[in-house]
């Protein structure tokens, strides 16, 4: 039988708490009994929509209940597997306990939740959301096309999001402070000098047409020689990229010698390059 997790978003969150076997519905339990999920994607919340909500929380109590598994490692601990905002703003509220729904869910599919839930709601900024899809492949062995056909999205929208995270940190925290949008942030990818373009965007705030215009008159001569490189090569470091999540190029001389270049931004991709050699030759 097919495992209808496998679905993805296309049949919402309440459909796969309902594939998650027995579940305690209608149950109160203590704030204090609760913990945040360790696979939650999420790391900012916006201040505001978290004040609206406590003020709603504090009028009409919470309406949803949340979603939580039994802790692994805490002994009468509860882990959120859905509903972190509403947990936090019922803190702020000054509620002792919450409305919750607990599931069985293993590591797997408490990740699978989380990312599922906030996808949905468009929560997350995109390095959380690549940084979400990171997991499924680095911890769970997803490929690019799983990750795509379980959150409902194509496989170029999942590669172009994981590519954000081959962009310096003082780049992506641009991005996560909404200081450049992900359409500045695809056209930095790959560019050497692409943190002090990252400031210019941001001081002179270029729009994305604009740098776009930008980079193209920087490249000049190397843009020309891009264009002009054999597709089918372009082609196939595309595929290597998208099969290993690792930039790639290829420079193929005239006598078809040359050389294959693997480009890693930290020891997690390293070990990850050097496990998929390994698993193949």
């Amino acid at each position: 039988m097919n495992n209808p997790l496998k679905r993805g978003l296309g049949r919402g969150l309440s459909s796969l708490i309902g594939d998650s076997g027995p579940s305690l519905k209608n149950n109160k339990l203590p704030i204090g009994s609760i913990i945040r999920n360790k696979y939650q994607p999420r790391k900012k919340f916006d201040k505001i929509s978290l004040e609206e909500l406590t003020n709603s929380i504090k009028e009409r109590g919470i309406i949803q209940p949340i979603v939580v598994r039994r802790s692994k490692i805490h002994d009468s601990k509860y882990e959120i597997i859905a509903g972190e905002r509403r947990w936090l703003a019922a803190q702020n509220a000054g509620l002792h306990e919450v409305p919750a729904v607990v599931i069985e869910a293993d590591d797997l599919k408490s990740l699978e939740f989380a990312i599922v839930e906030n996808v949905q709601r468009s929560d997350l900024n995109p390095i959380e959301e690549a940084n979400g899809y990171k997991r499924l492949i680095d911890e769970f062995a997803y490929d690019h096309e799983k990750v795509a056909k379980f959150i409902g999205k194509s496989r170029a929208h999942i590669t172009n999001c994981l590519r954000l995270l081959t962009l310096p940190i003082e780049v992506t925290s641009f991005i996560e402070q909404e200081k450049l949008s992900q359409g500045h942030a695809k056209i930095l990818v790959g560019l050497d000098n692409c943190t002090i373009l990252a400031k210019k965007i941001i001081d002179k705030n270029l729009s994305v047409r604009q740098t776009e215009t930008l980079v193209r008159s920087l490249k000049g001569k190397s843009k020309y020689s891009f264009r002009n490189k054999d597709p089918n090569l372009k082609d196939l470091e595309e595929n290597l990229q998208n099969k290993i999540g690792i930039k790639t190029f290829i420079k193929n001389k005239k006598n078809n010698s040359g050389y294959l270049t693997f480009e890693y931004k930290d020891l997690d991709q390293l070990n990850r390059l050097i496990m998929v050699i390994k698993a193949n030759y």
